[in-house]
């Protein structure tokens, strides 16, 4: 039962967005509607400048979405990503979500010119083919379109691959994914994409081109298609010491 908030050390507007957040995290699914101003203001006593205040924090944080004419919706929770070397199953585990992948495509078949080049395998030569789609929380976030070294990794389509296949090869392998080369790019959908992860054919997605190593042997190929409005990279930039200068 809301009761009205008191004057504390803690401003009202910093006390109302803990509430609404909590609302947004446990309560409600994204997508519902979020109680009105008129009815926040008279549950919790504040005014209506307290309850934008804190509203309006939570839009910039990316817990609402307000659209014009219909009200304040709880938005899609957009899953982040540190450029660091994890499988998609451990990073979402990491921050909160459920991970789960749908496997579209497990077989061996000859590798693509550019995928033969990366695995260092002689052109004409088999690989496995792996392509999944990647969900969180049950909203698709990327499709991953992989190859792998069938030298390295003998039977591998014969498992199931709708877990980590970080974890398998370092598990049955002993071939622990420990380096990439990756390159990310800006892209648009095409029509098999754009059905995959729910958007229209031509809309922004992030494309990654990545080839991962264990030790000095290239074991995987992969790219992958990501939903720019669901998933965001985080990275920290460093300064080269009396290098560094400001541009």
């Amino acid at each position: 039962m809301p009761v009205h908030l008191r004057d504390s050390v803690i401003p009202k507007h910093e006390q109302l967005r803990t509430i609404l957040l909590r609302k947004c995290s446990k309560e409600l699914q994204h997508g519902d509607l979020m109680t009105s101003e008129r009815k926040l203001m008279q549950d919790y006593g504040v005014s209506r400048i307290t309850v934008r205040e804190a509203i309006g924090q939570l839009v910039n944080e990316g817990y609402l979405v307000r659209v014009r004419g219909k009200g304040t919706f709880v938005a899609h929770r957009p899953v982040q990503s540190r450029l660091h070397l994890a499988s998609f199953t451990e990073e979402m585990r990491a921050q909160g979500h459920t991970p789960t992948t749908v496997v579209l495509l497990q077989e061996e078949a000859e590798a693509p010119t550019a995928t033969a080049k990366a695995l260092r395998i002689a052109p004409g030569t088999g690989a496995y083919h792996v392509k999944r789609l990647r969900l969180a929380d049950g909203e698709p976030v990327s499709v991953d379109d992989g190859w792998f070294n069938t030298e390295l990794l003998p039977g591998l389509v014969d498992f199931d691959l709708s877990g980590s296949i970080y974890r398998a090869t370092a598990d049955r392998y002993g071939m622990p994914i420990d380096r990439a080369e990756q390159t990310v790019s800006a892209d648009g959908a095409n029509s098999e994409i754009a059905t995959l992860l729910g958007v229209k054919k031509g809309a922004p997605v992030m494309h990654f081109d990545r080839v991962s190593f264990s030790g000095p042997n290239p074991v995987e190929h992969t790219h992958s298609w990501y939903r720019s409005d669901r998933y965001q990279l985080q990275m920290e930039v460093q300064g080269q010491g009396r290098a560094q200068r400001n541009v």
